[in-house]
């Protein structure tokens, strides 16, 4: 078992958390802490931006021949399921970020092909940088929605599936939280299936590997300043 008074220990356990490498046992253990430990939970969120940010120093692989023709049959089978309803995943959003470390190389490609190509439809483009972020279940990781961020626009997110099947009495939330935010911040309710645009204010920032996702709350919301319901959607912003 971990001891998480020691200040090592604690760090080193946030750290394995993150990556996906804790026994089942302390797992556990460290999941159920993150319920009522907020300065744990913000070391999570701080080893995670310190490992996720490693990523860009990765040297460029050079894709197969056959993957972009494995792309095009993906694509093609994916329209034709967008009517199942995804299911939600039970566990919170923080309790799921070792789960990016297990994506394939061909369905993050596939993924951020759909929201390119959603992107360009959108018209024009303003000056300034662009991100596109991919949202897809933790669980299944089934692309759900794309987020579009530019500077002089507002904010879009686009369903790219079938309107989610929600239960009564229950509401989808969105959220974002810019690398080293102490915490998610709300963007307010959801409507399955519908094109939501924000102004940019009400953004904390606008920024490369910026977290959203969009989690299952009562219908009014989450009561608390964080999510309370189970992840539905998950992604981090690119440049584009």
């Amino acid at each position: 078992m971990i001891d998480l008074n020691d200040a090592t220990q604690r760090s080193a356990a946030a750290a394995e958390y993150v990556l996906g490498t804790l026994p089942a046992e302390e797992q556990r253990q460290l999941r159920e802490a993150l319920h009522h430990d907020l300065a744990l939970r913000a070391e999570v969120y701080d080893w995670q931006d310190k490992l996720l940010s490693l990523s860009r120093h990765a040297a460029p692989a050079e894709p197969s021949t056959a993957l972009w023709p494995r792309i095009d049959r993906a694509v093609k089978a994916m329209v034709a399921a967008t009517a199942r309803p995804v299911a939600p995943s039970r566990a919170a959003w923080w309790q799921r970020l070792g789960l990016w470390q297990g994506l394939s190389g061909a369905a993050l490609a596939l993924s951020l092909l759909l929201g390119v190509l959603l992107v360009q439809r959108a018209g024009p483009d303003a000056s300034g940088p662009r991100y596109l972020a991919v949202l897809q279940n933790p669980s299944t990781q089934a692309t759900g929605w794309v987020v579009e961020l530019q500077a002089g626009r507002p904010l879009r997110l686009v369903p790219v599936a079938g309107a989610d099947v929600l239960p009564p009495g229950r509401a989808l939330q969105f959220w974002t939280k810019p690398q080293g935010a102490a915490g998610p911040t709300s963007l307010g309710l959801v409507q399955p299936g519908q094109v939501l645009e924000l102004p940019l204010a009400r953004l904390p920032s606008v920024e490369a590997q910026q977290l959203f996702e969009i989690t299952l709350e009562p219908e009014t919301g989450s009561p608390l300043d964080r999510p309370t319901g189970p992840i539905l959607y998950l992604g981090r912003t690119v440049p584009i």
